[in-house]
């Protein structure tokens, strides 16, 4: 299959790169699109108590949105304020679509007992359209901000979420314009030449490209997160690089056998393009667990990332030949001995099979350690990593606030002036009651008994709205809790919570219930991929208890980092006493691919080896002196693409960026260097085992496509 797929780019180059183009050209015009199309609602989840509640307010209550202004800065006493503060309101009133807002001066609890700051509340009708809701929001901040005082924020509702579309697209592009130079410099110091280090980066910002196109299109079918944008983009951009480095960098290997430039892509597309196909399906098959998980948040993750990654691997192994067969006799081959400190090229898959060749030589002493005192590398480093996971153990989700915000962002500022000046739960989203037509005609004061700030009002058909207002934050425990008692106190009254908190619950348990199918839908995923790589029954579950160590070690310091506040004020962040609810599941989920696809890569060079020469440990030593070089390269272009993410101060960003970060690291360092190698050891030729019936079936229908044979040169 990558044979033909291989002849077809280099037969017509120009015609494959001229559809990329196209390609390229659509999803920076009409992909970009997707930005106006972002939404910021997570964790809503179909069929739960929450959403049945709240599509009946939809139904029956035509109460609209609302919006809020904080005035502060000054003494609101002040009568020139006062003064331009009622203008204002009455100004506001006149809107076209606005409903109520209320006078701050003369309503009760809108003013704060300092006396330094007011609160403004603008409640839109609830049957308009999104145009006419826009102009309304638009023409109301616009009259709001004309007041004259030292601090004026609005935030809240629709402009909350163009707030946060703005933001993720300002940390996008400057997440691009720091990552995208350093790649291309840390790229021209590993291949010492424009052009190989140019193609990476080609490949890199075609799957940015198609990142957008792929959200934008689903965009069309279902709601994209805010969150979508900044991680199908981080990965979508990591991945680029990844794969074509190993494909360039095999290329030039292959160029010291062969003058012939197209027999030499083919060559690299028959060896290092297996390992990206596969690398490309484990990935995405990571992330089909996510598609378990009936949140349409989760499953639009799922769906956007796996197609950015089948972009970054389509065009690794089409893009990427014909730009090679066009322009390829211009790059230099590998040299027979390169060096690698922060210099030169690693020549990934070279030829010598001696420690004494300067190529490889750090990473075969590290296989040669590890395989000679495999148990003192397994009692040393699974207890440190089984310690640095340790935090998770404890780890909360929350849906978070505006504090996750960076301190720039209106929202934010707003949050912290209603921090700063009214009580605790001011501006906070009530926990929503509906009492159902039918219930005990005590059910509504039992239900307002639970709290010190309620009120309810009539709903038509005959059922009742009752608001209870928590302290703390929206989704803090004294909100959850409430939640918890009103469904105690319910009993089997026809009564049903929603609100912010009631969604938070509601999530949690939809987590605890999918969970173990969405991790055994992968685990099987990734078994069968790895069994068809392979032909071993024993490395995949070698390949999956290691890396769920690196995973853990790394989730657990996400967990120290955000939810427990040390280091935090270090990454512009802050201990926030929980991780945002979209972190977890997002980092298992691509942590876990990324893992795979480094794995892929020294198994690859492992297999290669081992069906040449049927010596176990030294198959270890050569696999990971070939590939130990583009598997470092690569893990560290790939952790400043996602460091760079984390420049936004963005909070749930911020924590998936560390979460891969570390994952990286800590999976292409301590697990695929040291544990690797010694687990193999201690399996040796039991390690490629499988039962006679399976060894059949992978005779028979596993993958088993290699390079063809290098000719002998008689000259070099």
């Amino acid at each position: 299959m990558l044979a033909t797929i291989s002849r077809a780019a280099t037969r017509r180059p120009l015609t494959v790169i001229l559809v990329w183009l196209l390609m390229l050209l659509i999803g920076f015009g009409l992909g970009t699109g997707v930005f106006g199309r972002l939404v910021d609602s997570v964790p809503d989840v179909p069929g739960t108590e929450s959403e049945r509640a709240a599509a009946y307010l939809d139904r029956v209550d035509k109460s609209g949105e609302s919006i809020t202004a904080v005035v502060a800065g000054t003494a609101v006493a002040d009568p020139g304020l006062r003064s331009q503060v009622q203008r204002a309101v009455a100004d506001v009133r006149t809107v076209s679509g606005v409903a109520d807002v209320p006078d701050p001066y003369t309503t009760h609890g809108l003013t704060s007992e300092d006396g330094k700051a007011l609160v403004i509340p603008v409640t839109l009708k609830g049957d308009l359209k999104f145009k006419d809701k826009k102009t309304a929001v638009d023409t109301a901040v616009e009259r709001i901000r004309r007041i004259e005082a030292p601090d004026v924020h609005v935030s809240g509702g629709l402009l909350l979420g163009q707030q946060m579309s703005g933001r993720a697209q300002e940390d996008v592009q400057r997440a691009e314009l720091i990552s995208l130079p350093v790649v291309l410099a840390l790229l021209l110091v590993v291949f010492g030449g424009l052009r190989a280090a140019g193609l990476p980066l080609v490949i890199a910002i075609s799957g940015v490209a198609g990142a957008f196109l792929a959200l934008f299109t689903f965009s069309q079918f279902t709601d994209i997160s805010v969150y979508a944008i900044q991680v199908t983009t981080m990965l979508g951009l990591g991945l680029a690089v990844d794969y074509a480095l190993l494909m360039v960098v095999r290329f030039r290997e292959e160029r010291r056998h062969t003058d012939d430039v197209v027999e030499a892509v083919h060559r690299t597309a028959a060896g290092a393009g297996r390992t990206v196909l596969f690398s490309g399906l484990t990935v995405a098959v990571s992330l089909t667990g996510l598609l378990v998980f009936p949140s349409p948040f989760l499953r639009s993750m799922g769906l956007a990332v796996a197609a950015v990654v089948v972009v970054d691997m389509l065009a690794a192994v089409t893009l990427l030949p014909a730009l090679l067969a066009r322009f390829g006799a211009r790059i230099a081959p590998a040299a027979k001995s390169e060096k690698t400190g922060p210099g030169t090229a690693p020549a990934e898959g070279a030829d010598s099979d001696s420690d004494s060749d300067s190529e490889g030589r750090v990473f075969a002493r590290l296989a040669r350690f590890a395989t000679r005192r495999p148990v003192v590398v397994l009692a040393t480093l699974v207890p440190a990593l089984l310690v640095l996971a340790l935090p998770a153990a404890g780890m909360k989700i929350s849906i978070g606030d505006a504090k996750q915000l960076p301190s720039t962002t209106e929202a934010r500022q707003l949050y912290d002036t209603l921090d700063a000046h009214f009580p605790p739960g001011t501006g906070v989203s009530p926990v929503t009651v509906v009492v159902r037509p039918g219930a005990a005609p005590d059910t509504v004061a039992r239900i307002r008994a639970l709290s010190d700030s309620t009120d309810s009002r009539a709903l038509p058909g005959g059922a009742t709205l009752v608001h209870l207002q928590p302290t703390g934050s929206v989704d803090g425990k004294a909100a959850t809790d409430l939640v918890g008692r009103v469904r105690e106190v319910r009993g089997s009254e026809p009564v049903e919570v929603t609100g912010v908190a009631a969604r938070l619950v509601d999530f949690r348990a939809m987590l605890a219930d999918r969970a173990p199918w969405a991790a055994v839908t992968v685990l099987i995923g990734i078994f069968v991929l790895l069994f068809a790589f392979t032909g071993s029954v024993l490395i995949p579950l070698r390949t999956i208890a290691t890396t769920l160590l690196s995973l853990g070690a790394a989730l657990g310091a996400v967990v120290w980092v955000f939810q427990d506040g040390h280091l935090a004020g270090a990454l512009g962040a802050e201990g926030l006493g929980s991780l945002s609810l979209t972190a977890p599941p997002l980092i298992i989920a691509i942590a876990f691919g990324l893992a795979m696809d480094y794995e892929l890569f020294i198994l690859a060079r492992m297999r290669e080896s081992w069906q040449q020469t049927g010596d176990a440990q030294e198959a270890v030593v050569t696999g990971l002196r070939r590939s130990g070089r583009v598997v470092s390269c690569a893990a560290l272009l790939l952790a400043i693409v996602f460091g760079a993410f984390m420049t936004g101060g963005f909070s749930p960003i911020l924590q998936i960026g560390l979460g891969l970060t570390l994952a990286v690291l800590i999976d292409a360092t301590v697990v695929r260097m040291l544990l690797v190698p010694a687990t193999m050891a201690l399996l040796g030729r039991r390690a490629w085992w499988a039962p006679g019936a399976l060894r059949r079936a992978h005779d028979r229908f596993g993958v088993s496509e290699e390079a063809p044979s290098r000719p002998q040169l008689t000259s070099v």
